[in-house]
């Protein structure tokens, strides 16, 4: 067996920290997933992102050989357990070897189908698709051809399968067995390592500094999320922000980026639109994870990405392309054609990479951004393509002229031939290079005397671009409140009005009381930036509010005392209602009734039932609010059946006193209690039966239950489709698909 030597890789020691828990042959790789050490050399279970940053460091480099774990896909982070896209990349073209893959044959198709989708990219590509029909007419690009040119290899040659028969694996001397949830390495004879078959991925990131306060967006900047590429073990992956009139566009979003944001002090909330350049796992890996999180985001790409985005990720989770598609909003980009995001206009273009891709050109009143994406804009290349007729004279002309008069350029640099030289970025003149800030590159290969900028990483370096305001920009901000609060989308446009004139900004700083216990309630608040506390009697939990949350409603609502201290754990901006102006603005409206429902149900025993269950803890407290908004009580006194097997699921049941039996027919399956939930989370909008019994006992006299109707449960499943992805794939891997 392979003997690691520490001192052959800075930073190994961190990779070699001793487990208790794990046999002396096998390591936990920070990331997650697991390095068993074989005669083989070191094998890989499991391959969450960017393992391959920690793999580096071995002394013996990546490792050849990987074995999927039993899941493909997390659905808790939203994110491949199969990342296994630059492991491959780096044992082909860096160490001249194939990646060996032990899987099922059914995991082995799925997982061919996501690296044939990013290595190759589509199998069939109509660019017409791409192009406007009422656009004027413009160079079309020959993309089969321009990929065709970097596939200079197999498949075949890249990597193999091994498969799982009869649950034993061999390779030479070494047998790897599938055994209750785990596997058994045998290597010659002798059982090595004993580990769990189903990984967890473990969120890893560098943070940068923490804002002091939370973040307020300004009108025109860039956030640099990752400056580097997959291959550097010592940097994040590159994506980045930009903000534009208050509000954060993510460009290919690195994994992690919401706890990245949240632990640097930024609401994850300002950010409700993503542009997709293409579907490598350095660049797709963080988008469907940001899908999975709260509320509904728009992805703009073509048509031509956002098809092979959702063959990948259809193949990854199981789950049919058509429902992954109404889990966000899907904005059709056109080439060279505008579209606008937050009153900035873009334009996209097909830049020059092994798969499609876009770059874009941003103007936001009067300031210019081009973003070149992955692309390699070397001109010898450009004429090479050129000459052997890859590309026709318009695209050449296209690939020549960059928009290097912009005022801000974004440019990538990494390795050649599909990345562009530094060294040619380099050469440019001194007032162009000025204006470039590069990335998608490793700090050690960033050239020490240049006027080139490297992108930093960090909320700190945040670049601002000076632009004068909008017109009503005042009213903008307002509006995007509304737009974060459901409950207002179906206001008619008087109430907007009214709204408009009737709220009042105030503005807290750190430690002021926004309300005191015990007095009169006089104001409705909506929260615009920053954080509150909520200090409520018998909450087991801390109560944490923050951008466009509310509250302040229940004492004005119920005439009653306030019962609760809420004091500015940040410097907050909030919006608000005088009492009498609030109770006219929601006057017959259907939040005046969620409202009503709210101020009964919103007390500590809810919020402690729902942050302590195991189903809802991971929700945000707007989540849990809306929620709140939603539920009934209900009281039985048993013994008595709450749902017969073979019965629709019309309503869902939230078990907050009391214990509920789960049969199939006469036999006990499973109890639930405090917390658990009986009914259907997926496919809400369909007639669902029960499979099971669900029975409460007669040793009890009263149980007392939370319901939520059918019609509530369609709302909240439309507004976070994601979440409900995420319900129905966890439970599904519990074998729970049907009950809490």
């Amino acid at each position: 067996m392979l003997k690691p030597t520490l001192n052959h890789a800075k930073g190994f020691e961190r990779l070699m920290q001793a487990d208790e828990f794990l046999p002396k042959n096998v390591i936990a790789l920070p990331r997650g997933g697991y390095l068993v050490n074989t005669s083989r050399g070191f094998i890989q279970v499991g391959c969450p992102p960017e393992t391959i940053k920690d793999t580096m460091l071995l002394p013996s480099s990546v490792p050849q050989i990987f074995v999927l774990a039993s899941r493909l896909f997390s659905p808790t982070k939203g994110i491949s357990l199969a990342e296994l896209e630059f492991p491959i990349y780096f044992n082909f073209f860096l160490q001249k070897r194939k990646t060996l893959i032990v899987a099922l044959p059914e995991q082995a198709e799925r997982l061919e189908q996501v690296l044939k989708e990013s290595i190759y990219g589509p199998a069939e590509i109509d660019i017409n698709q791409d192009i406007s029909q009422v656009s004027p007419p413009l160079a079309v690009p020959n993309l089969k051809a321009e990929m065709a040119y970097y596939r200079n290899f197999t498949l075949a040659e890249m990597f193999s399968f091994v498969y799982f028969e009869d649950d034993v694996a061999t390779i030479g001397e070494l047998k790897i067995i599938r055994e209750d949830g785990a596997y058994l390495f045998i290597d010659q004879g002798k059982e090595i390592g004993h580990i769990k078959s189903d990984i967890e991925y473990r969120v890893h990131f560098d943070l940068g500094e923490r804002l002091k306060n939370p973040y307020r967006p300004p009108l025109f900047a860039i956030t640099c999320l990752g400056p580097s590429h997959g291959f550097d073990p010592t940097e994040n992956t590159s994506g980045f922000i930009i903000w534009c009139n208050h509000h954060g566009i993510m460009v290919d979003p690195p994994v992690n980026s919401t706890e990245w944001l949240k632990k640097s002090n930024v609401n994850p909330k300002l950010i409700d639109s993503i542009i997709l350049t293409h579907c490598h796992a350095d660049h797709d890996a963080g988008t469907f994870q940001k899908i999975m999180e709260e509320g509904r985001i728009t992805i703009y790409t073509t048509q031509t990405i956002m098809k092979s985005f959702l063959r990948k990720y259809s193949a990854l989770c199981g789950e049919d392309e058509k429902f992954l598609q109404r889990l966000f909003d899907f904005q059709p980009v056109y080439l060279q054609k505008p579209f606008f995001i937050h009153g900035a206009e873009f334009r996209a273009f097909y830049s020059l990479h092994s798969i499609p891709t876009l770059g874009f050109t941003m103007q936001l009143n009067g300031k210019t951004f081009v973003y070149s994406s992955d692309h390699q804009a070397d001109p010898k290349v450009h004429a090479e393509l050129y000459q052997n007729g890859i590309l026709d004279h318009d695209r050449y002309q296209k690939l020549t002229n960059f928009p290097w008069h912009s005022n801000l350029i974004y440019h990538e640099a990494g390795i050649p031939p599909l990345h562009t030289p530094i060294n040619w970025l380099n050469s440019l003149p001194k007032d162009i290079q000025k204006k470039i800030y590069v990335y998608h590159i490793a700090k050690k290969d960033f050239p020490a005397k240049t006027s080139l900028r490297l992108c930093k990483f960090g909320m700190e370096h945040t670049v601002n671009i000076s632009v004068p305001p909008p017109s009503f920009e005042e009213a903008y901000e307002v509006l995007s409140i509304l737009k974060h609060l459901d409950f207002f989308h179906n206001f008619p446009i008087q109430k907007v009005q009214e709204f408009l004139l009737a709220i009042e900004r105030e503005v807290f700083k750190k430690g002021d009381y926004i309300i005191h216990r015990g007095k009169h309630g006089t104001k409705f608040y909506i929260i615009y930036s920053g954080n509150v506390v909520v200090s409520l009697s018998g909450l087991a939990t801390k109560k944490i509010y923050s951008e466009f949350e509310y509250f302040g409603e229940v004492a004005l609502l119920n005439n009653q005392f306030t019962t609760a201290d809420v004091v500015a754990e940040t410097e907050v901006i909030a919006y608000s209602l005088s009492r009498d102006k609030f109770l006219q603005f929601i006057a017959g409206t259907e939040f005046e009734a969620t409202l009503r429902r709210l101020s009964h149900n919103r007390d500590p025993e809810s919020w402690n039932i729902l942050s302590n269950s195991r189903h809802f803890q991971t929700l945000t407290s707007y989540q849990k609010t809306w929620l709140e908004s939603v539920l009934t009580r209900q009281e039985l006194i048993g013994p008595g059946v709450l749902v017969a097997k073979g019965q629709c699921l019309e309503k869902m049941y939230i078990i907050r006193e009391g214990e509920v039996l789960v049969k199939d027919s006469e036999r006990v399956i499973a109890k639930m209690g405090q917390g658990d939930f009986i009914g259907q989370l997926y496919d809400v909008d369909k007639e669902v039966y029960s499979p099971y019994s669900f029975i409460y006992q007669t040793n009890i006299s009263l149980y007392v239950l939370y319901v939520i109707e059918k019609k509530d449960l369609i709302s909240f499943a439309n507004l976070n489709p994601g979440l409900i992805l995420k319900f129905r794939l966890d439970l599904l891997n519990q074998g729970e698909a049907s009950y809490a």
